[in-house]
């Protein structure tokens, strides 16, 4: 099989889109890569063609998702009240991890990545994503990290005070990965209305608090220049090369 490796990722700004059209397009990328590896095992090594690599950021509409380890008594508002009261719809999704919240304020990442090109390891990826996030927050002066443990003990995600008496989310994680392929990925809450967390069980952590960057340092903080820090972070810990850093616009979408 050809030995290069595709290194190149292209970077997305698709701003506030439904949940089900980013997850659409997701599916979209996923399914385009997917099918290059598979065309590639059926040719000739001198055939087969490099496989792309996608970086997504948006914002949803306020939006509650549940991973397929999540469970119904997380939620703690009726259809009813979720609909009208809060305007926020809910999905179930196949990633890892409970329920969770996103909405305007908030950035979210998926990225969309062939292994094969970086490394074949979900461990170390999920690890590098939530060092791209802590060391984004030290650009801003907070000391942020991971709370430790073994399989379920392990609490995925960035917080704050990981370790202290106060730790307190800021930064959700669940990923979906198939053939060493990846979906959904990240949300950092940067200037999110807190409020929506109020409805829900976060991850199923019925005992630790959640926070955003904007209120940890005083003021609201453009989400393009967070994205433009965990950009660069990503960049340098995956050792890629982004391109195409332009903004999508929404009828792009699919085409």
């Amino acid at each position: 099989m050809n030995s290069c490796l595709n290194k190149q990722v292209t970077v997305r700004e698709l701003g506030l889109i439904d949940y089900q059209a980013a997850w659409d397009e997701q599916e979209r990328l996923f399914a385009q890569i997917v099918d290059q590896k598979m065309r590639n095992r059926t040719v000739s090594p001198d055939a087969q063609q490099l496989t792309p690599n996608y970086l997504l950021f948006c914002e949803h509409p306020h939006v509650y998702t549940m991973g397929t380890s999540g469970h119904l008594d997380n939620l703690l508002v009726d259809e009813n009240r979720l609909t009208n009261e809060l305007g926020a719809s809910f999905y179930k999704i196949r990633r890892g991890g409970d329920i969770t919240y996103h909405g305007p304020g908030q950035l979210v990442g998926y990225p969309i990545l062939d292994l094969d090109n970086f490394f074949t390891d979900i461990h170390r990826y999920m690890r590098l994503l939530e060092e791209s996030i802590i060391r984004t927050l030290a650009d801003y002066g907070l000391q942020a990290g991971r709370i430790e443990g073994e399989g379920s003990d392990r609490l995925t995600g960035v917080w704050l005070d990981p370790n202290g008496h106060n730790p307190r989310k800021i930064c959700a994680m669940g990923v979906k990965a198939s053939r060493w392929v990846t979906m959904h990925g990240f949300a950092l809450n940067v200037n999110t209305d807190l409020s929506y967390f109020g409805h829900i069980v976060p991850c199923g952590i019925s005992d630790k608090a959640v926070t955003s960057l904007s209120a940890e340092v005083g003021h609201a903080v453009p989400l393009r220049e967070v994205a433009g820090h965990v950009q660069r972070h990503l960049a340098d810990l995956f050792d890629m090369e982004l391109t195409d850093l332009q903004p999508v616009a929404l009828s792009d979408i699919g085409e």
